[in-house]
């Protein structure tokens, strides 16, 4: 099974991680919006990423794990509107796809790692401590995005291990 581990927005990622392993893990690919050198997703791109990755899998081997985003406090209406686009983006090019989504708060897997209150660092630690391999892709700060992902993927894959027994 294809898990594909997604935390949504214009600064997020996408990872994919197959049979408990990290095949690729890659920045939301993202356009320019405008002449304010503001960004959006860039849905097509998005779309082509995905593809090129199930092209020889049966769609019900994939699932598509999306961190369930929300409003909050302190952040901007504008801000907040475009969050919820590219979140919007991300769910209609699933289910154009006919993909299995799930969707995980970020409190159920962040408690899962024991990352409750910690930095937003802290995630980026987590993934190079269980998946040591990966520790080149998540040198930098800003890979704490990419390091979201793929504990998003590895908490889907581990619990719906345990379903399946």
């Amino acid at each position: 099974m294809l898990i594909i581990g997604i935390d949504p927005g214009i600064s997020g990622s996408i990872c994919f991680f197959k049979d408990g392993k990290i095949t690729d893990v890659i920045e939301m690919p993202s356009m320019a919006d405008g002449k304010k050198n503001k960004r959006q997703v860039n849905g097509s791109q998005v779309y082509n990423e995905i593809s090129l990755r199930i092209k020889n899998l049966n769609k019900n081997e994939v699932k598509v794990v999306i961190e369930q985003v929300s409003a909050m406090p302190g952040q901007g209406v504008t801000s907040m509107f475009n969050f919820g686009q590219s979140f919007g983006i991300l769910k209609g090019i699933c289910s154009a796809m006919q993909l299995s989504m799930h969707f995980v708060r970020p409190t159920k897997w962040k408690k899962y790692f024991n990352l409750i209150n910690s930095e937003k660092d802290a995630s980026r630690t987590k993934a190079i401590e269980i998946f040591p391999y990966i520790s080149s892709e998540l040198s930098k700060k800003k890979d704490a995005n990419k390091a979201d992902a793929i504990l998003l993927a590895s908490f889907f894959f581990e619990t719906q291990q345990l379903k399946d027994l």
